[in-house]
């Protein structure tokens, strides 16, 4: 069966095109990651080639070892990956290591994946060793209201996670575990992609300070979701600080667990600090 028409070819093609659409994707900027299932990979099997050549990850993942990933490509744009996915994106295996990886279909006018793959493959294997096979998708974005919030906000996990919490009743619900921030650091190495990681031990959301959003989720719909309810909440907010610094009410602590409680969700009691009025 070819790529582009399986489920997962599917989904992956139209999350880029929605992120797209949703304004989250100028030029090249943004890049998506899916792992494989065993049986999409024999679905696809006769399409994939095994002589691609072996190249350095940039980093070891070793719970990874052997696994195949649809990845979007380095440089290539989201508006075309409807147009033509196999020019746009690929399909990766790892070694045994999980070390290299090779190409095993797409990017046929050549190129190679994201250059955030270390982030992303590193984002995997975190999912993996917290929740099994359920986490398949690493979702990288540049929502502009979520990013103008990391110039006027402290980068605090507490700060951001309450702040956007209050903007929208559902917040809470979507991501109880809240979200984390990473402060500037270059793209694309292996720092961000430790520093990035080591919040998604923890939580399905991580903020890069003026630069972006990374989201983990169980499939495309799931994870599209949580990028777009955060950016949401982002864009309330921007309006709230825009129309009048100081909030006359929100959401208050008690009302926070009142909803937790209903909802039968945690919310960490770090985030339901009283603040000063």
């Amino acid at each position: 069966m070819k790529v582009e028409e399986t489920a997962f070819g599917q989904g992956f093609i139209r999350m880029c095109d929605d992120g797209f659409r949703q304004n989250w994707h100028e030029r090249n900027g943004g890049n998506l990651s899916y792992r494989l299932k065993p049986e999409e990979v024999e679905e696809v099997a006769g399409e994939l080639f095994k002589e691609g050549s072996w190249q350095p990850i940039g980093t070891s993942v070793p719970a990874l070892g052997g696994e195949y990933f649809m990845v979007s490509g380095s440089g290539k744009f989201m508006r075309n990956m409807i147009l033509d996915p196999a020019s746009n994106c690929c399909i990766i295996q790892l070694d045994e290591a999980g070390e290299n990886y090779r190409i095993c279909w797409g990017l046929i006018n050549g190129g190679r994946p994201t250059s955030e793959l270390p982030t992303h493959l590193m984002n995997h294997e975190v999912k993996v060793k917290a929740k099994g096979d359920s986490y398949r998708v690493i979702y990288h974005a540049h929502p502009a209201n979520l990013i103008a919030l990391t110039f006027v906000l402290p980068l605090k996990d507490e700060v951001f996670t309450r702040e956007l919490w209050e903007m929208a009743t559902e917040c809470p619900v979507v991501f109880p575990d809240g979200l984390g921030v990473v402060g500037w650091m270059v793209p694309g190495g292996r720092d961000i992609a430790v520093a990035t990681s080591k919040l998604m031990e923890q939580y399905d959301a991580a903020v890069w300070a003026h630069h972006g959003l990374f989201c983990a989720g169980e499939d495309f719909d799931v994870t599209f979701g949580l990028m777009h309810t955060i950016e949401k909440s982002a864009e309330i907010l921007v309006k709230v600080l825009s129309i009048r610094p100081d909030k006359l009410q929100t959401i208050e602590p008690e009302q926070f667990r009142d909803l937790a409680k209903d909802f039968h969700v945690v919310l960490p009691e770090r985030f339901l600090y009283e603040k000063e009025k």
